[in-house]
């Protein structure tokens, strides 16, 4: 069974529904036919998964990002290959890949995709899919300012606060100005508020957060979580902290 029609196995969740379910709404409805025409019926109309949501969510912020600068660079299908092949596998990451090809020759309502997404997907999977929008965002190796406007407008839609944003944004820039963004304390912090901050934001992003999206996530989630230690260690060898 291939990428959309496992979902629909498992039940049609909120994502066939709204602005969301009409941009994929070709796939789904070939995907939905094969179902129903081999017997079987789809499960109930308000089920579906968590992870069903996050992966559809994915493709369609995922297609928004990379077409924001009027260009899809090598890097960023490359990067979008191999991390849908290691959550889906080969055989329904291919069918993934299709669908978002699909997705980048659409206009992309961000307004009513997000507010369908905020609706429907959980804070903590928010934050985790900002984190994969500002990996994609830099495959190429910097942040291009056009697609970090983009997530940043997405960011806000989703209703991501602000210094959640901060904090995620700053993971991907490697210098002790950005550490202490990432913990989301200023430079003049004490060494006491560094460490109250640093435990505060190892509970935050936690991978244990998105755990109910199944362990293909942990991978992107514990990278998160690296790079607040990452932010904390620098901060302490900059300080001399012990």
């Amino acid at each position: 069974m291939g990428f959309l029609g496992s979902l629909i196995g498992f039940g049609l969740g909120w994502w066939v529904f709204g602005p969301v379910g009409a941009l994929i709404g070709m796939f789904l409805g070939s995907q939905a036919e094969a179902v129903t025409t081999d017997g079987r019926q789809p499960g109930g109309m308000s089920g579906g998964t968590a992870r069903d949501g996050f992966i559809v969510s994915l493709l369609v912020l995922m297609a928004a990002v990379m077409k924001a600068d009027g260009r899809i660079l090598r890097s960023e299908l490359d990067y979008v290959k191999v991390y849908l092949r290691n959550m889906l596998g080969a055989q329904k990451a291919g069918e993934a890949l299709r669908v978002l090809r699909d997705l980048m020759k659409k206009d992309i309502p961000l307004t009513d995709v997000c507010h369908q997404v905020r609706v429907n997907v959980a804070y903590d999977s928010r934050v985790q899919l900002l984190h994969l929008l500002f990996g994609l965002a830099k495959a190429d190796g910097q942040l291009n300012d056009v697609e970090v406007q983009v997530i940043q407008r997405i960011s806000g839609l989703l209703g991501i606060s602000s210094s959640d944003y901060q904090a995620v944004l700053n993971m991907f820039f490697d210098n002790v100005g950005a550490a202490y963004k990432v913990l989301e304390i200023s430079s003049l912090a004490t060494d006491d508020e560094v460490k109250k901050a640093y435990r505060k934001m190892a509970i935050r992003f936690h991978p244990d957060k998105v755990s109910h999206l199944g362990p293909e996530f942990q991978k992107s989630a514990n990278e998160k979580f690296a790079r607040v230690n990452e932010a904390y260690n620098k901060i302490k060898k900059e300080r001399g902290m012990n």
